[in-house]
């Protein structure tokens, strides 16, 4: 890190990283699309599938350029560039995974992964992490294009281990080294909260906090791209035009406020801490992210079909079960102090986000989106409370606090 990066608390998101993130704004805005086009859960679940696989590619150039990435060198940015190619192939072919035709997606995924083994092993400087990462890699890329001739379920059968082993060689490479009986689990929280044995496996906290924050708002943009492009096929002196155009607002906002006021500044606070801990980063981040990543695209979904005439029966499911993942996945509620009917409490408040979408027996689903959003506001007033009061526990307590937040 450069004494400039040292000063401003950490290293800066390249801003090829940025023209990279371009081309996952149009895959996952496919994937969403998936949803929308075949409104059943079976297709919801077979988008998370395809998600998952994004998700995960899209970390791999994340974690790659935080900790050997530079902006001011040309092979670092060709990385990322030359990995937009396949990823844009990719995000062009995820419809025909949804009809059973998978070969081309497959192998554009295979591709990807290919320029993160080279990459991570060029220039090649003896490093073991590196090397790791770089073997995972080409493991991965050999199943990836095994999996090109097959068809569902085996097809993310293998690309689940692919992913497993990518995520064991990427950010769990400190994990089962230890000899003897399994450590307790106040052992396990300290452990998380201690730097890495080895430097070059150390993650940047403001780096990685700073680039899932930004995917994070490319994804809340795919809800805002949603509502607009919703309400102008429908009439303006429609009803349900300024339900869904005000509604959705509010909730994306509502959302992003959950996330941006409390949860961002806390992962970021918690791997600081540990000095770069690739397995509390992956908790945090990569695990810890991808639940209410997906609820934002499912939100997103539910929300464009509220607008159809007639909204499907699984529109209002989509928005409140999506909901509900998210704030299960930001943990808004599992920073408070410890106590039984405060665990009641918190299942009682997610059960009733998921079942807001029984209103739509009594109001049309834009009233729904409605509903949802003013709901959506009041969660975020209280998770304001909730976390300002985390962050005191935070800074006397690491370890406890993050018990808490498992």
């Amino acid at each position: 890190m450069t004494s400039a990066e040292e000063k401003a608390g950490g290293k800066r998101v390249g801003w090829v990283e940025l023209y990279f993130d371009l081309v996952f704004v149009f895959a996952v805005g496919q994937v969403a699309h998936g949803i929308v086009t075949d409104p059943h859960w079976s297709r919801a679940g077979a988008a998370l599938g395809l998600f998952v696989t994004l998700w995960w590619t899209w970390i791999g150039f994340a974690v790659l350029y935080n900790r050997r990435g530079d902006d001011k060198r040309v092979p670092d940015r060709l990385f990322l560039l030359a990995g937009t190619i396949p990823c844009a192939i990719a995000a062009t072919q995820a419809h025909h995974v949804f009809e059973g035709h998978p070969a081309v997606f497959a192998l554009a995924l295979a591709g990807v992964r290919l320029i993160l083994a080279v990459a991570h092993r060029w220039p090649s400087k003896g490093e073991a992490t590196q090397n790791r990462i770089g073997w995972g890699y080409l493991v991965s890329t050999l199943l990836f294009v095994a999996s090109a001739f097959l068809q569902s379920p085996w097809l993310y059968v293998v690309w689940g281990f692919a992913l497993a082993q990518e995520a064991a060689s990427l950010l769990l490479s400190d994990r089962g080294r230890r000899h003897g009986e399994p450590p307790s689990r106040a052992t396990r929280w300290r452990e998380l909260l201690t730097p890495p044995r080895h430097p070059d496996q150390a993650l940047d906290p403001a780096h990685l906090s700073e680039r899932f924050g930004l995917f994070m708002i490319l994804l809340l943009g795919e809800l805002v791209i949603t509502i607009g492009a919703a309400v102008l096929e429908r009439p303006s002196d429609d009803g349900g035009y300024w339900l869904v155009l005000v509604g959705g607002l509010l909730l994306a906002g509502a959302l992003w406020w959950i996330y941006f006021t409390s949860a961002a500044e806390i992962y970021e606070r918690l791997l600081g801490l540990s000095g770069g801990n690739p397995t509390l980063a992956y908790s945090l981040y990569a695990g810890g992210h991808l639940p209410p990543a997906f609820a934002l695209l499912l939100i997103a979904a539910g929300v464009n079909l509220s607008l159809q005439e007639p909204a499907p029966s699984t529109a209002a499911w989509f928005v409140t079960a999506g909901l509900a993942i998210y704030l299960v996945g930001t943990k808004v509620f599992a920073a408070g102090p410890r106590h039984w009917y405060l665990g009641v409490a918190q299942i009682a408040m997610v059960a009733a986000t998921v079942c807001l979408a029984f209103v739509d027996r009594i109001l049309p689903a834009p009233g729904v989106v409605v509903v949802v959003a003013v709901w959506a506001v009041g969660v975020a007033a209280v998770t304001g409370r909730i976390r300002h009061k985390a962050l005191d526990l935070l800074g006397d307590t690491p370890a406890d606090f993050l018990r808490r937040l498992s």
